[in-house]
């Protein structure tokens, strides 16, 4: 049998508070095993800076809500946030989640729950970061912006900010079950409220 011990951070408690060593940790962590392509989840853009400005010259993906994901209409990601990620050399996606759009228009309308609900609310078992890495990878995956056959590091979080990082192999939508998380860089021990 072959394997390998690798380093695994657990926090003891999820949120922002942790967002400056996650991206430490995906740093140090994609520059061990030489993968270029980050994907990071973040609302506001404050989370987007931050690792813009880590991890330059690398191909950084934020991603954000769509436009009307908590208000009609609005866009929680701040302009002045926008316009530093870009200025740093990132990628920028706004568009519906992978894992709501039409899905939450009829679970609110009918209370009903359909099935990429249901995978949401599996991965959210390890933690809602880790269903945010995996989202948002899908989506940049989707968007062309990351490629699928190599590994890259996703960095999300739960509410604000950044609480977990993975290594994985992404897939696209289409082909979702070809998903791969390879490896815990970091997550929190406890989810949101627990």
């Amino acid at each position: 049998m072959s394997g390998k011990i690798e380093k695994i951070t657990y926090f003891d408690a999820p949120g922002p508070q942790n967002t400056d060593e996650v991206i430490r940790l995906a740093k140090e962590r994609a520059d061990v095993l030489g993968i270029k392509d980050i994907v990071v989840a973040s609302t506001t853009g404050e989370t987007g800076v931050k690792a813009s400005e880590v991890f330059k010259g690398f191909n950084l993906v934020v991603v954000s809500h769509a436009v009307g994901h908590v208000t009609p209409g609005s866009q929680e990601m701040q302009e002045k946030n926008r316009e530093r990620i870009l200025a740093n050399g990132a990628k920028l996606l706004t568009c519906m989640m992978a894992f709501t759009g039409i899905e939450r228009a009829v679970k609110k309308t009918f209370g009903t729950t359909l099935p990429v609900e249901l995978i949401s609310s599996a991965l959210k078992l390890f933690g809602n970061g880790t269903e945010a890495c995996v989202e948002c990878t899908v989506m940049a995956a989707d968007a062309g912006l990351i490629p699928i056959d190599k590994e890259v590091i996703a960095i999300a979080g739960t509410s604000t900010g950044a609480d977990t990082a993975l290594v994985v192999k992404p897939a696209n939508s289409t082909y979702f079950f070809d998903f791969n998380v390879m490896e815990i860089i970091a997550k929190p021990k406890v989810k949101k409220g627990k």
